[in-house]
């Protein structure tokens, strides 16, 4: 098992099934101090839970009216979605089971076959430059250095992982049914790029 820290601990045992969120850089305020005009957020607590700091983030993220949201380009959201399908069908460096590509962060449920390390820097730098490229932008930050990571524990956690994600657009209150949000596993019968 691998083991290391930046701001957030990272367990990796090996054949293991990941849980793993990623945003856009500049999509929070920095510590957790309030931004104002309704960007900020609460000051942490010190007893919180990982869990539970990751869900709060993510409800954060999910009602961001500031910040960056260029994950609402279609272009971008479904390069983002043609990346993850390669890396998985035709690269093998990991089995993907769910995804979603909100307008700024990413969730994915996946076993790697590859270093995770490799796959989140390939995914982060492909994805970073193409979107970058799009929106004209030179020698700017796209992704927030850091992904937060979870090792699914159990048959249970994978099937609660899974609905989350793909219900996440849902709860964001972006659409109504899961498989409307077409940068989606749920979407399974869309094309990423039908929207371009």
């Amino acid at each position: 098992m691998t083991y290391y820290e930046r701001n957030l601990p990272h367990w990796l045992p090996e054949h293991a099934t990941f849980f793993v969120t990623w945003r856009l850089h500049g999509s929070l305020p920095l510590h957790g101090r309030t931004a104002g005009k309704g960007c900020g957020t609460p000051a942490e607590s010190r007893k919180e839970t990982a869990g539970h700091r990751f869900a709060r983030i993510d409800y954060q993220l999910d009602r961001a009216r500031c910040g960056p949201h260029w994950l609402k380009e279609p272009k971008i959201a479904g390069r983002v979605v043609e990346l993850m399908k390669k890396g998985d069908e035709q690269l093998g460096y990991f089995s993907l089971y769910a995804f979603v590509v909100m307008p700024n962060h990413v969730h994915i449920l996946f076993a790697p076959k590859i270093e995770l390390k490799r796959i989140m820097n390939g995914l982060k730098g492909t994805t970073a430059r193409e979107a970058n490229r799009i929106l004209e932008r030179t020698g700017k930050a796209f992704w927030q250095d850091e992904s937060y990571d979870h090792c699914v524990r159990s048959d249970e956690e994978f099937g609660k992982i899974g609905r989350y994600i793909e219900n996440n657009p849902v709860s964001a209150g972006l659409v109504k049914r899961p498989e409307e949000w077409p940068w989606s596993s749920a979407a399974k019968s869309r094309n990423p790029t039908d929207h371009v």
